[in-house]
C-alpha cells in the first residue's frame, strides 16, 4: 500500500490528529473502541449533548458553556468547561463532522490533551473509536503513578454510552424538540 493511500485510509477510519497532537509525539496517548448495536445518529446525539454526560458517565461533572451559560449541543467551536479525572477543564471542539468525527482539545491545570471520536456505521450497528493524547506535568504524573486510569475510564464512557444508545436517541430528540 503506498504511503499515501494508507494516510487517506487512515483519515477515513481514525483520528485526523493536529501535528502537535499526534500520538507519535505525545507522551501519553490511550485508544479504546467499541462496537455498539445502534445506528450512528443515535450514538452520536448522546455524545454531542455534552450538558447530559454526568447523567451517564460519572467521570464527568459539572458541564457548561465557558460563559457559564446553558450549553447547547456541541457544535464546531463549541467552548466548554468541565470536570474529569478531578481536573477542572476548558475545551474547544476542533472537529465536528455531523454522526462521524467530534473532537476537542483541553486545557487544565498540568494537562494539554486533544480527545478525538469517530463512529462508523458497522453491520452491527456503529463502530466507536476514542482516541486522547496529553501533555503537561499532571498528566505525566498521573500516567505515572495510575498507567490505565484513562483507559479504563474511557472503557466505562464506552460502555455508558453503548448503554444509553441501545434506549434510542435522549428524550429531547425523539420528541423533535431539537
Amino acid at each position: 500500500m503506498s504511503e499515501k493511500h494508507h494516510i487517506e485510509m487512515e483519515q477515513a477510519t481514525g483520528v485526523i490528529w493536529p501535528a502537535r497532537y499526534s500520538p507519535n509525539v505525545a507522551p501519553v496517548h490511550v485508544r479504546n473502541e467499541i462496537i455498539i448495536a445502534a445506528p450512528p445518529e443515535v450514538v452520536w446525539a448522546w455524545l454531542i449533548r455534552a450538558t447530559n454526560w454526568p447523567t451517564w458517565y460519572s467521570n464527568s461533572q459539572n458541564v457548561r458553556q465557558s460563559d457559564g451559560i446553558q450549553l447547547q449541543d456541541l457544535a464546531l467551536g463549541s467552548v466548554f468547561r468541565w470536570k474529569t479525572f478531578g481536573v477542572a477543564i476548558c475545551s474547544t471542539v476542533r472537529e465536528f463532522q455531523p454522526f462521524n468525527r467530534l473532537a476537542w482539545d483541553a486545557q487544565g491545570f498540568g494537562v494539554d490533551a486533544y480527545h478525538a471520536w469517530v463512529l462508523t456505521a458497522h453491520n452491527e450497528g456503529c463502530h466507536v473509536l476514542t482516541e486522547e493524547t496529553q501533555y503537561g506535568w499532571g498528566a505525566r504524573l498521573l500516567d505515572f503513578l495510575m498507567p490505565q486510569r484513562m483507559w479504563k475510564g474511557h472503557e466505562l464512557w464506552l460502555s455508558s454510552l453503548r448503554d444509553k444508545s441501545l434506549q434510542g436517541k435522549p428524550l429531547e430528540y425523539a420528541l423533535g424538540q431539537v
